[in-house]
């Protein structure tokens, strides 16, 4: 695989130039100049064109939100991972629904960050397992179109189908793998073609639009 380029967005110095320092020790991470304001942040993002941006929440008295949503908009391609002090429960929801595909407290190790820019980058994503049912609770009940949602699911295929299922039963790709009797490489393919037919950027996201549809853990 292609080395991944990660543009961190964050104006805490000393916790970025760590994050970054040990970040870079990963061998398929490219780690670009740190990005401290919205400014440099979407100036990064266009001249360095990251695959994942990893963000603060809180840019000085900018929010990060604003970098979220103009990144969003210009490059709708690059993965972002919010990586932050706050334990808003409300403002998880507002960075998902907004487009970000992770959200990670500042007290995880680096081990696990870097394994969530991984999984960003294959289209997966991160929620914290113990607020995840609540998060996807608020999603499915704050995005009402059923008859929508019912309609992007018919262009699936039966196979896509049942990947999805498993993606709403909480199974990994290779958990999906074993189930299904399909190779690991098969399950990501059939992930990748089902995200796109449903115009989703993760796993989070076609889980949110399945339940909406009406889909439910069997």
């Amino acid at each position: 695989m292609q080395p991944i380029r990660v543009l961190i967005v964050d104006d805490h110095a000393l916790f970025a130039e760590a994050l970054s320092a040990r970040l870079t020790r990963e061998p398929d991470l490219v780690i670009l100049p740190i990005a401290a304001d919205v400014r440099h942040a979407l100036a990064l993002t266009a001249t360095e064109r990251p695959q994942v941006l990893v963000l603060d929440m809180t840019l000085g008295a900018e929010s990060g939100l604003d970098v979220l949503d103009r990144v969003r908009e210009s490059h709708p391609d690059i993965r972002v991972v919010v990586l932050t002090a706050m334990n808003d429960l409300d403002a998880m929801v507002q960075a998902l629904r907004r487009g970000a595909i992770g959200w990670l407290s500042k007290t995880e190790g680096a081990d696990l960050v870097a394994r969530v820019i991984r999984s960003a980058a294959r289209q997966g994503g991160w929620v914290p397992p113990e607020v995840l049912g609540e998060v996807l609770r608020r999603l499915v009940q704050e995005t009402p179109e059923p008859n929508g949602d019912a309609q992007a699911l018919a262009d699936l295929t039966p196979r896509e189908r049942e990947v999805l299922q498993c993606m709403v039963d909480g199974l990994g790709r290779a958990e999906i793998a074993e189930r299904l009797g399909l190779s690991a490489n098969t399950v990501r393919t059939h992930t990748q073609n089902l995200l796109a037919k449903l115009g989703m950027h993760s796993a989070l996201e076609a889980i949110t639009l399945a339940m909406r549809a009406g889909m439910r853990p069997s």
